[in-house]
């Protein structure tokens, strides 16, 4: 087995390995390498994580989140609607914080390209329809970007 150089480390107050359980069963390709009494090692499409029962000194926030690149508003439907249950909140342009605490980008592949566009007004009107939306709906900012 490879070892990953660089492996994100979640620190959660307790419940590290029930957060570890709930994200593997979010998402098909993962799977729980390890687990014991402060942290569970965990792997999700080819990625690992560690997360670490910490204690309340230091809390999961907003400054790291994790994103999810979406083809399919059926896959920000699904990520978005799995990943709030049980206690999670929606935040706003797509982000939302799961019932652990870890935050959430659940982005559609296609915002970049349309927030990237040459013409600006077209990229502002996708812009500005993203920042009035929790939840990303590609075909709302499709139709803002076309105007």
């Amino acid at each position: 087995m490879m070892i990953q150089k660089v492996t994100p480390f979640l620190w959660y107050q307790e419940k590290a390995e029930e957060a570890a359980r709930f994200y593997v069963s979010v998402f098909k390709n993962s799977k729980i390498i390890e687990t014991n009494s402060m942290m569970a090692t965990f792997e999700i499409e080819g990625a690992q994580f560690i997360a670490f029962n910490g204690g309340p000194a230091q809390k999961l926030d907003h400054n790291i989140s994790l994103f999810i690149r979406c083809e399919t508003q059926d896959e920000v439907d699904y990520f978005w609607n799995k990943l709030k249950a049980d206690g999670g909140r929606e935040v706003q342009c797509g982000w939302l914080v799961d019932r652990f605490g870890l935050s959430w980008q659940v982005v559609p592949n296609i915002l970049g390209d349309l927030l990237g566009d040459d013409d600006r007004e077209k990229a502002d009107r996708a812009m500005q329809a993203m920042l009035d939306m929790v939840k990303l709906d590609i075909a709302a900012l499709k139709n803002a970007h076309a105007g």
